[in-house]
């Protein structure tokens, strides 16, 4: 029969395997459906190991790869990832915090240790600038303001979000990098009125505030750089409605074993209590 069919035997054997397990197997179809689900669920932002927690928790213990081969069938495809660019100003002469933080983004409890960064969003009238801020032992953005000007009110609009919501103890640590912005006399006096340890990056170390860098990267790969906002007013509601809606309540988190900052939190504080 291959000699007939001008192929060779080991191909047709391979193929004739992978054919008769897909049609024994009942579940096939339903987990390309799922995988189609959840592509679609995501905004065709979860990959491999993102789909694969999902369908394992779903009940169909598939390996990475099998994951791999199903979102081949269902035709899923990954948004990619675009470069941005640096917005805060670290060329000034004004007093800097010493890095305290150091690179230590494992903190053991809750409102420990705060990062916060700035970013941009483009849209038809100009500019609009982001400044967040987030808890290090969740990965939960705590605070969050926007505007069209990069100035020290900015950045201190978030900070004061973050402690209304949290209500942090003195000695918490928040950390930033060199930015104008948080060496300002008005971010100063915030931090020092509330018992708070600023803390700031190297000059020029990105890796030093990774876990805001990080954020920023999902949101621009899976969101803004998807989008043409005609004005700020519809850039802010699409950012607020990305954090609040998707990255701190069903967005999977790899440090957080795949949970979402919110679930995180909410198992955390049960487990507190049933101890």
């Amino acid at each position: 029969m291959c000699r007939i069919l001008g192929v060779k035997s080991n191909n047709y054997y391979s193929y004739q395997k992978r054919y008769s397990t897909k049609s024994e197997d009942p579940t096939h179809q339903e987990m390309i459906d799922w995988v189609k689900d959840i592509a679609h669920f995501s905004d065709n932002t979860y990959g491999e190991r993102r789909i694969q927690k999902v369908l394992n928790a779903l009940g169909f213990p598939v390996s990475r790869h099998k994951t791999a081969q199903l979102m081949k069938e269902a035709n899923v495809w990954v948004r990619y990832k675009k470069k941005y660019k640096v917005t805060t100003n670290s060329d000034h002469n004004k007093p800097i915090y010493p890095n305290v933080l150091e690179q230590n983004f494992n903190v053991e409890a809750a409102d420990q240790a705060w990062v916060q960064d700035i970013t941009y969003v483009w849209t038809a009238e100009g500019w609009l600038y982001l400044a967040v801020v987030i808890d290090l032992y969740s990965r939960k953005v705590v605070g969050w303001s926007m505007g069209s000007r990069m100035k020290a009110q900015l950045v201190c609009d978030a900070l004061t979000m973050a402690m209304w919501q949290r209500q942090p103890k003195a000695g918490l640590i928040i950390h930033s990098d060199q930015g104008v912005q948080y060496a300002s006399h008005q971010y100063r006096r915030l931090l020092k009125s509330n018992d708070f340890i600023g803390s700031m990056s190297k000059k020029g170390c990105c890796w030093d505030n990774a876990v805001a860098e990080s954020f920023f990267g999902s949101l621009k790969q899976e969101r803004v750089h998807w989008k043409n906002y005609p004005t700020r007013y519809e850039a802010q509601q699409d950012v607020m409605n990305y954090i609040c809606m998707w990255y701190n309540s069903r967005r999977l988190h790899s440090y957080l074993n795949y949970q979402s900052p919110n679930d995180f939190e909410e198992r955390t504080e049960t487990l507190d209590m049933v101890s």
